[in-house]
């Protein structure tokens, strides 16, 4: 059990914390936000990935055309200036950004331009500790950081275009070609790994605060790479595509309670044989990538570490797949090599339909799953595995997750007459939709789970309009952000006195 002492945490994610730059970045905003966790008996801050995002995929953080890079949008303007790359001119945005939202458009060319300038700054005049710094970052991150400035400028250079849709040379990677192309786009490879310098180097120092404070990060990683990424440009092989690079077959899951086709995400599914005979080289580079960004690591679709669900391309649907096995006890087996930790500090994502072999796994590895109280109010309440009385020690217990309904708009549009009733039974309470999320916060912190975590906008109680993702919608996600003030000293007071009444200070 990693988890050994009773402990809480928040969820909110870095885009959702207030900011003057129309998202929320790793800056003072962010120290705030870590200042009033630890006021408030909190250790742990979860977070989803920290890949960069593109609108052209719904500014999801689960698609990203890299596995390894930091989201640019993340860097803070007020930290830059605070390194010379910047002037306080600068940190006055001539544009309007809501405040309750990410205005994803706008951000990304207020932020590209910011950044430029801080390259031009740096390429005239480097501080010498930055230079310094810069050097030693791109000599130990050279494995991941040079494929994807390549692809990153690459595909720039080309009109934003896909990589299968670039000249056959550079989209079969031969070296001549690649070799003259990248020395060509020379600058604008170096900027891109400006950019990853500077959100390491933000985000290693925001780290080392949250642990000088007794924080840890609490990350995600997906299980699949978007087809048009660096690492599947770079490691076709690693890959089930064709000889034009385009996926043979890809993810998705099987039809359930939910939905009657099941769901096509349409992702390239790995070539498990090429990979074992790299001893799963890319595998272990991207899981120790994420360990040393945070204390705990979430693998997302974790059910396909033990099996998952493949479909041919050009299925309309995910309805005619099949299960496939996977190698992903023989992944963690050699991770668990590289670390004296025992057990890892990984935690398995286990929602929806789960079998033995993979509750198997997770016993194997002494894996912490998840338990979400959004799921345990329906029928057969007394045997629901999210019920309260039925968890178990070594798990995380949550309201809801990023995926789902705020607790309040759980209440108000997604509960039955009857779940209601049962809810208010089982809490022996009149429950409205004011006090909702005050009742789920007081089971979730009163679970036997070892690890309680709550999303802002449940300690907040507020509604629909604070809902982070809807997995069925494909516009308008990943928005939602705090208003300055609107997360104080009333919510710390809270939090600090719930986590001393449940021991888990």
């Amino acid at each position: 059990m990693i988890l050994n002492n009773r402990s809480s945490g928040l969820l909110l994610h870095i885009t959702s914390l207030p900011s003057p730059f129309g998202i929320g970045d790793l800056g003072p905003e962010a120290y705030r936000f870590a200042e009033q966790l630890a006021a408030a008996g909190q250790r742990f801050w979860q977070i989803l990935p920290l890949n960069p995002t593109e609108t052209g995929y719904g500014n999801s953080p689960y698609s990203s055309h890299s596995a390894f890079a930091g989201n640019p949008l993340l860097i803070s303007p007020e930290l830059l200036a605070e390194e010379g790359l910047l002037g306080k001119e600068d940190l006055q945005p001539d544009t309007a950004f809501p405040d309750d939202k990410v205005d994803f458009e706008k951000v990304t060319s207020f932020k590209r331009a910011l950044l430029e300038k801080a390259w031009q700054q740096h390429t005239s005049a480097p501080p010498a500790v930055l230079k310094k710094a810069f050097a030693r970052f791109e000599e130990d991150e050279q494995h991941w950081l040079e494929p994807f400035a390549r692809f990153a400028a690459f595909k720039q250079h080309f009109g934003h275009k896909s990589w299968v849709e670039w000249p056959e040379e550079i989209r079969h990677q031969h070296k001549k070609e690649v070799e003259a192309l990248a020395g060509e786009l020379t600058n604008e490879i170096n900027f891109v790994k400006f950019q990853q310098f500077l959100f390491y180097r933000q985000w290693f120092k925001l780290k080392a605060f949250c642990e000088d404070k007794a924080i840890a990060f609490f990350g995600d990683m997906p299980f699949y790479v978007s087809h048009d990424s660096a690492d599947v440009w770079m490691h076709p092989t690693y890959f089930k595509l064709d000889k034009e690079g385009q996926p043979t077959h890809v993810s998705g899951v099987p039809p359930d309670y939910f939905s009657e086709t099941g769901q096509l995400w349409g992702t390239p599914v790995f070539n498990w044989q090429v990979l074992a005979r790299h001893e799963f080289d890319w595998w272990i580079h991207r899981i120790e990538h994420n360990l040393k960004l945070f204390g705990l690591l979430r693998l997302d679709h974790f059910r396909a570490f033990s099996a998952y669900w493949e479909i041919c391309a050009g299925e309309k649907t995910a309805v005619n797949g099949k299960w496939a096995k996977s190698p992903g006890e023989a992944i963690l087996r050699l991770v668990q090599q590289q670390h004296q930790e025992h057990p890892l500090p990984i935690i398995a994502e286990d929602l929806g339909e789960i079998d033995e072999p993979v509750r198997e796994l997770m016993r194997e590895f002494d894996l912490p799953g998840m338990l979400v109280l959004l799921f345990a109010f329906g029928e057969d309440l007394p045997r629901n595995p999210y019920a309260p009385h039925n968890h178990s020690k070594n798990s995380i217990v949550y309201t809801g997750t990023h995926d789902n309904s705020t607790v309040r708009c759980w209440f108000e549009k997604d509960m039955s007459s009857e779940d209601k009733h049962r809810l208010s039974e089982y809490t022996d309470k009149h429950i409205t939709k004011e006090n909702v999320h005050e009742v789920l916060l007081h089971l979730a912190f009163g679970s036997v789970a070892q690890l309680a975590v709550v999303p802002v906008q449940d300690v907040l109680g507020l509604g629909a309009e604070a809902t982070m993702n809807k997995p069925s919608v494909g516009k308008g996600n990943w928005e939602w952000r705090l208003k300055a003030g609107q997360f104080g000293k009333e919510q710390v007071a809270y939090l600090q006195e719930l986590t001393a009444l449940y021991g888990r200070a």
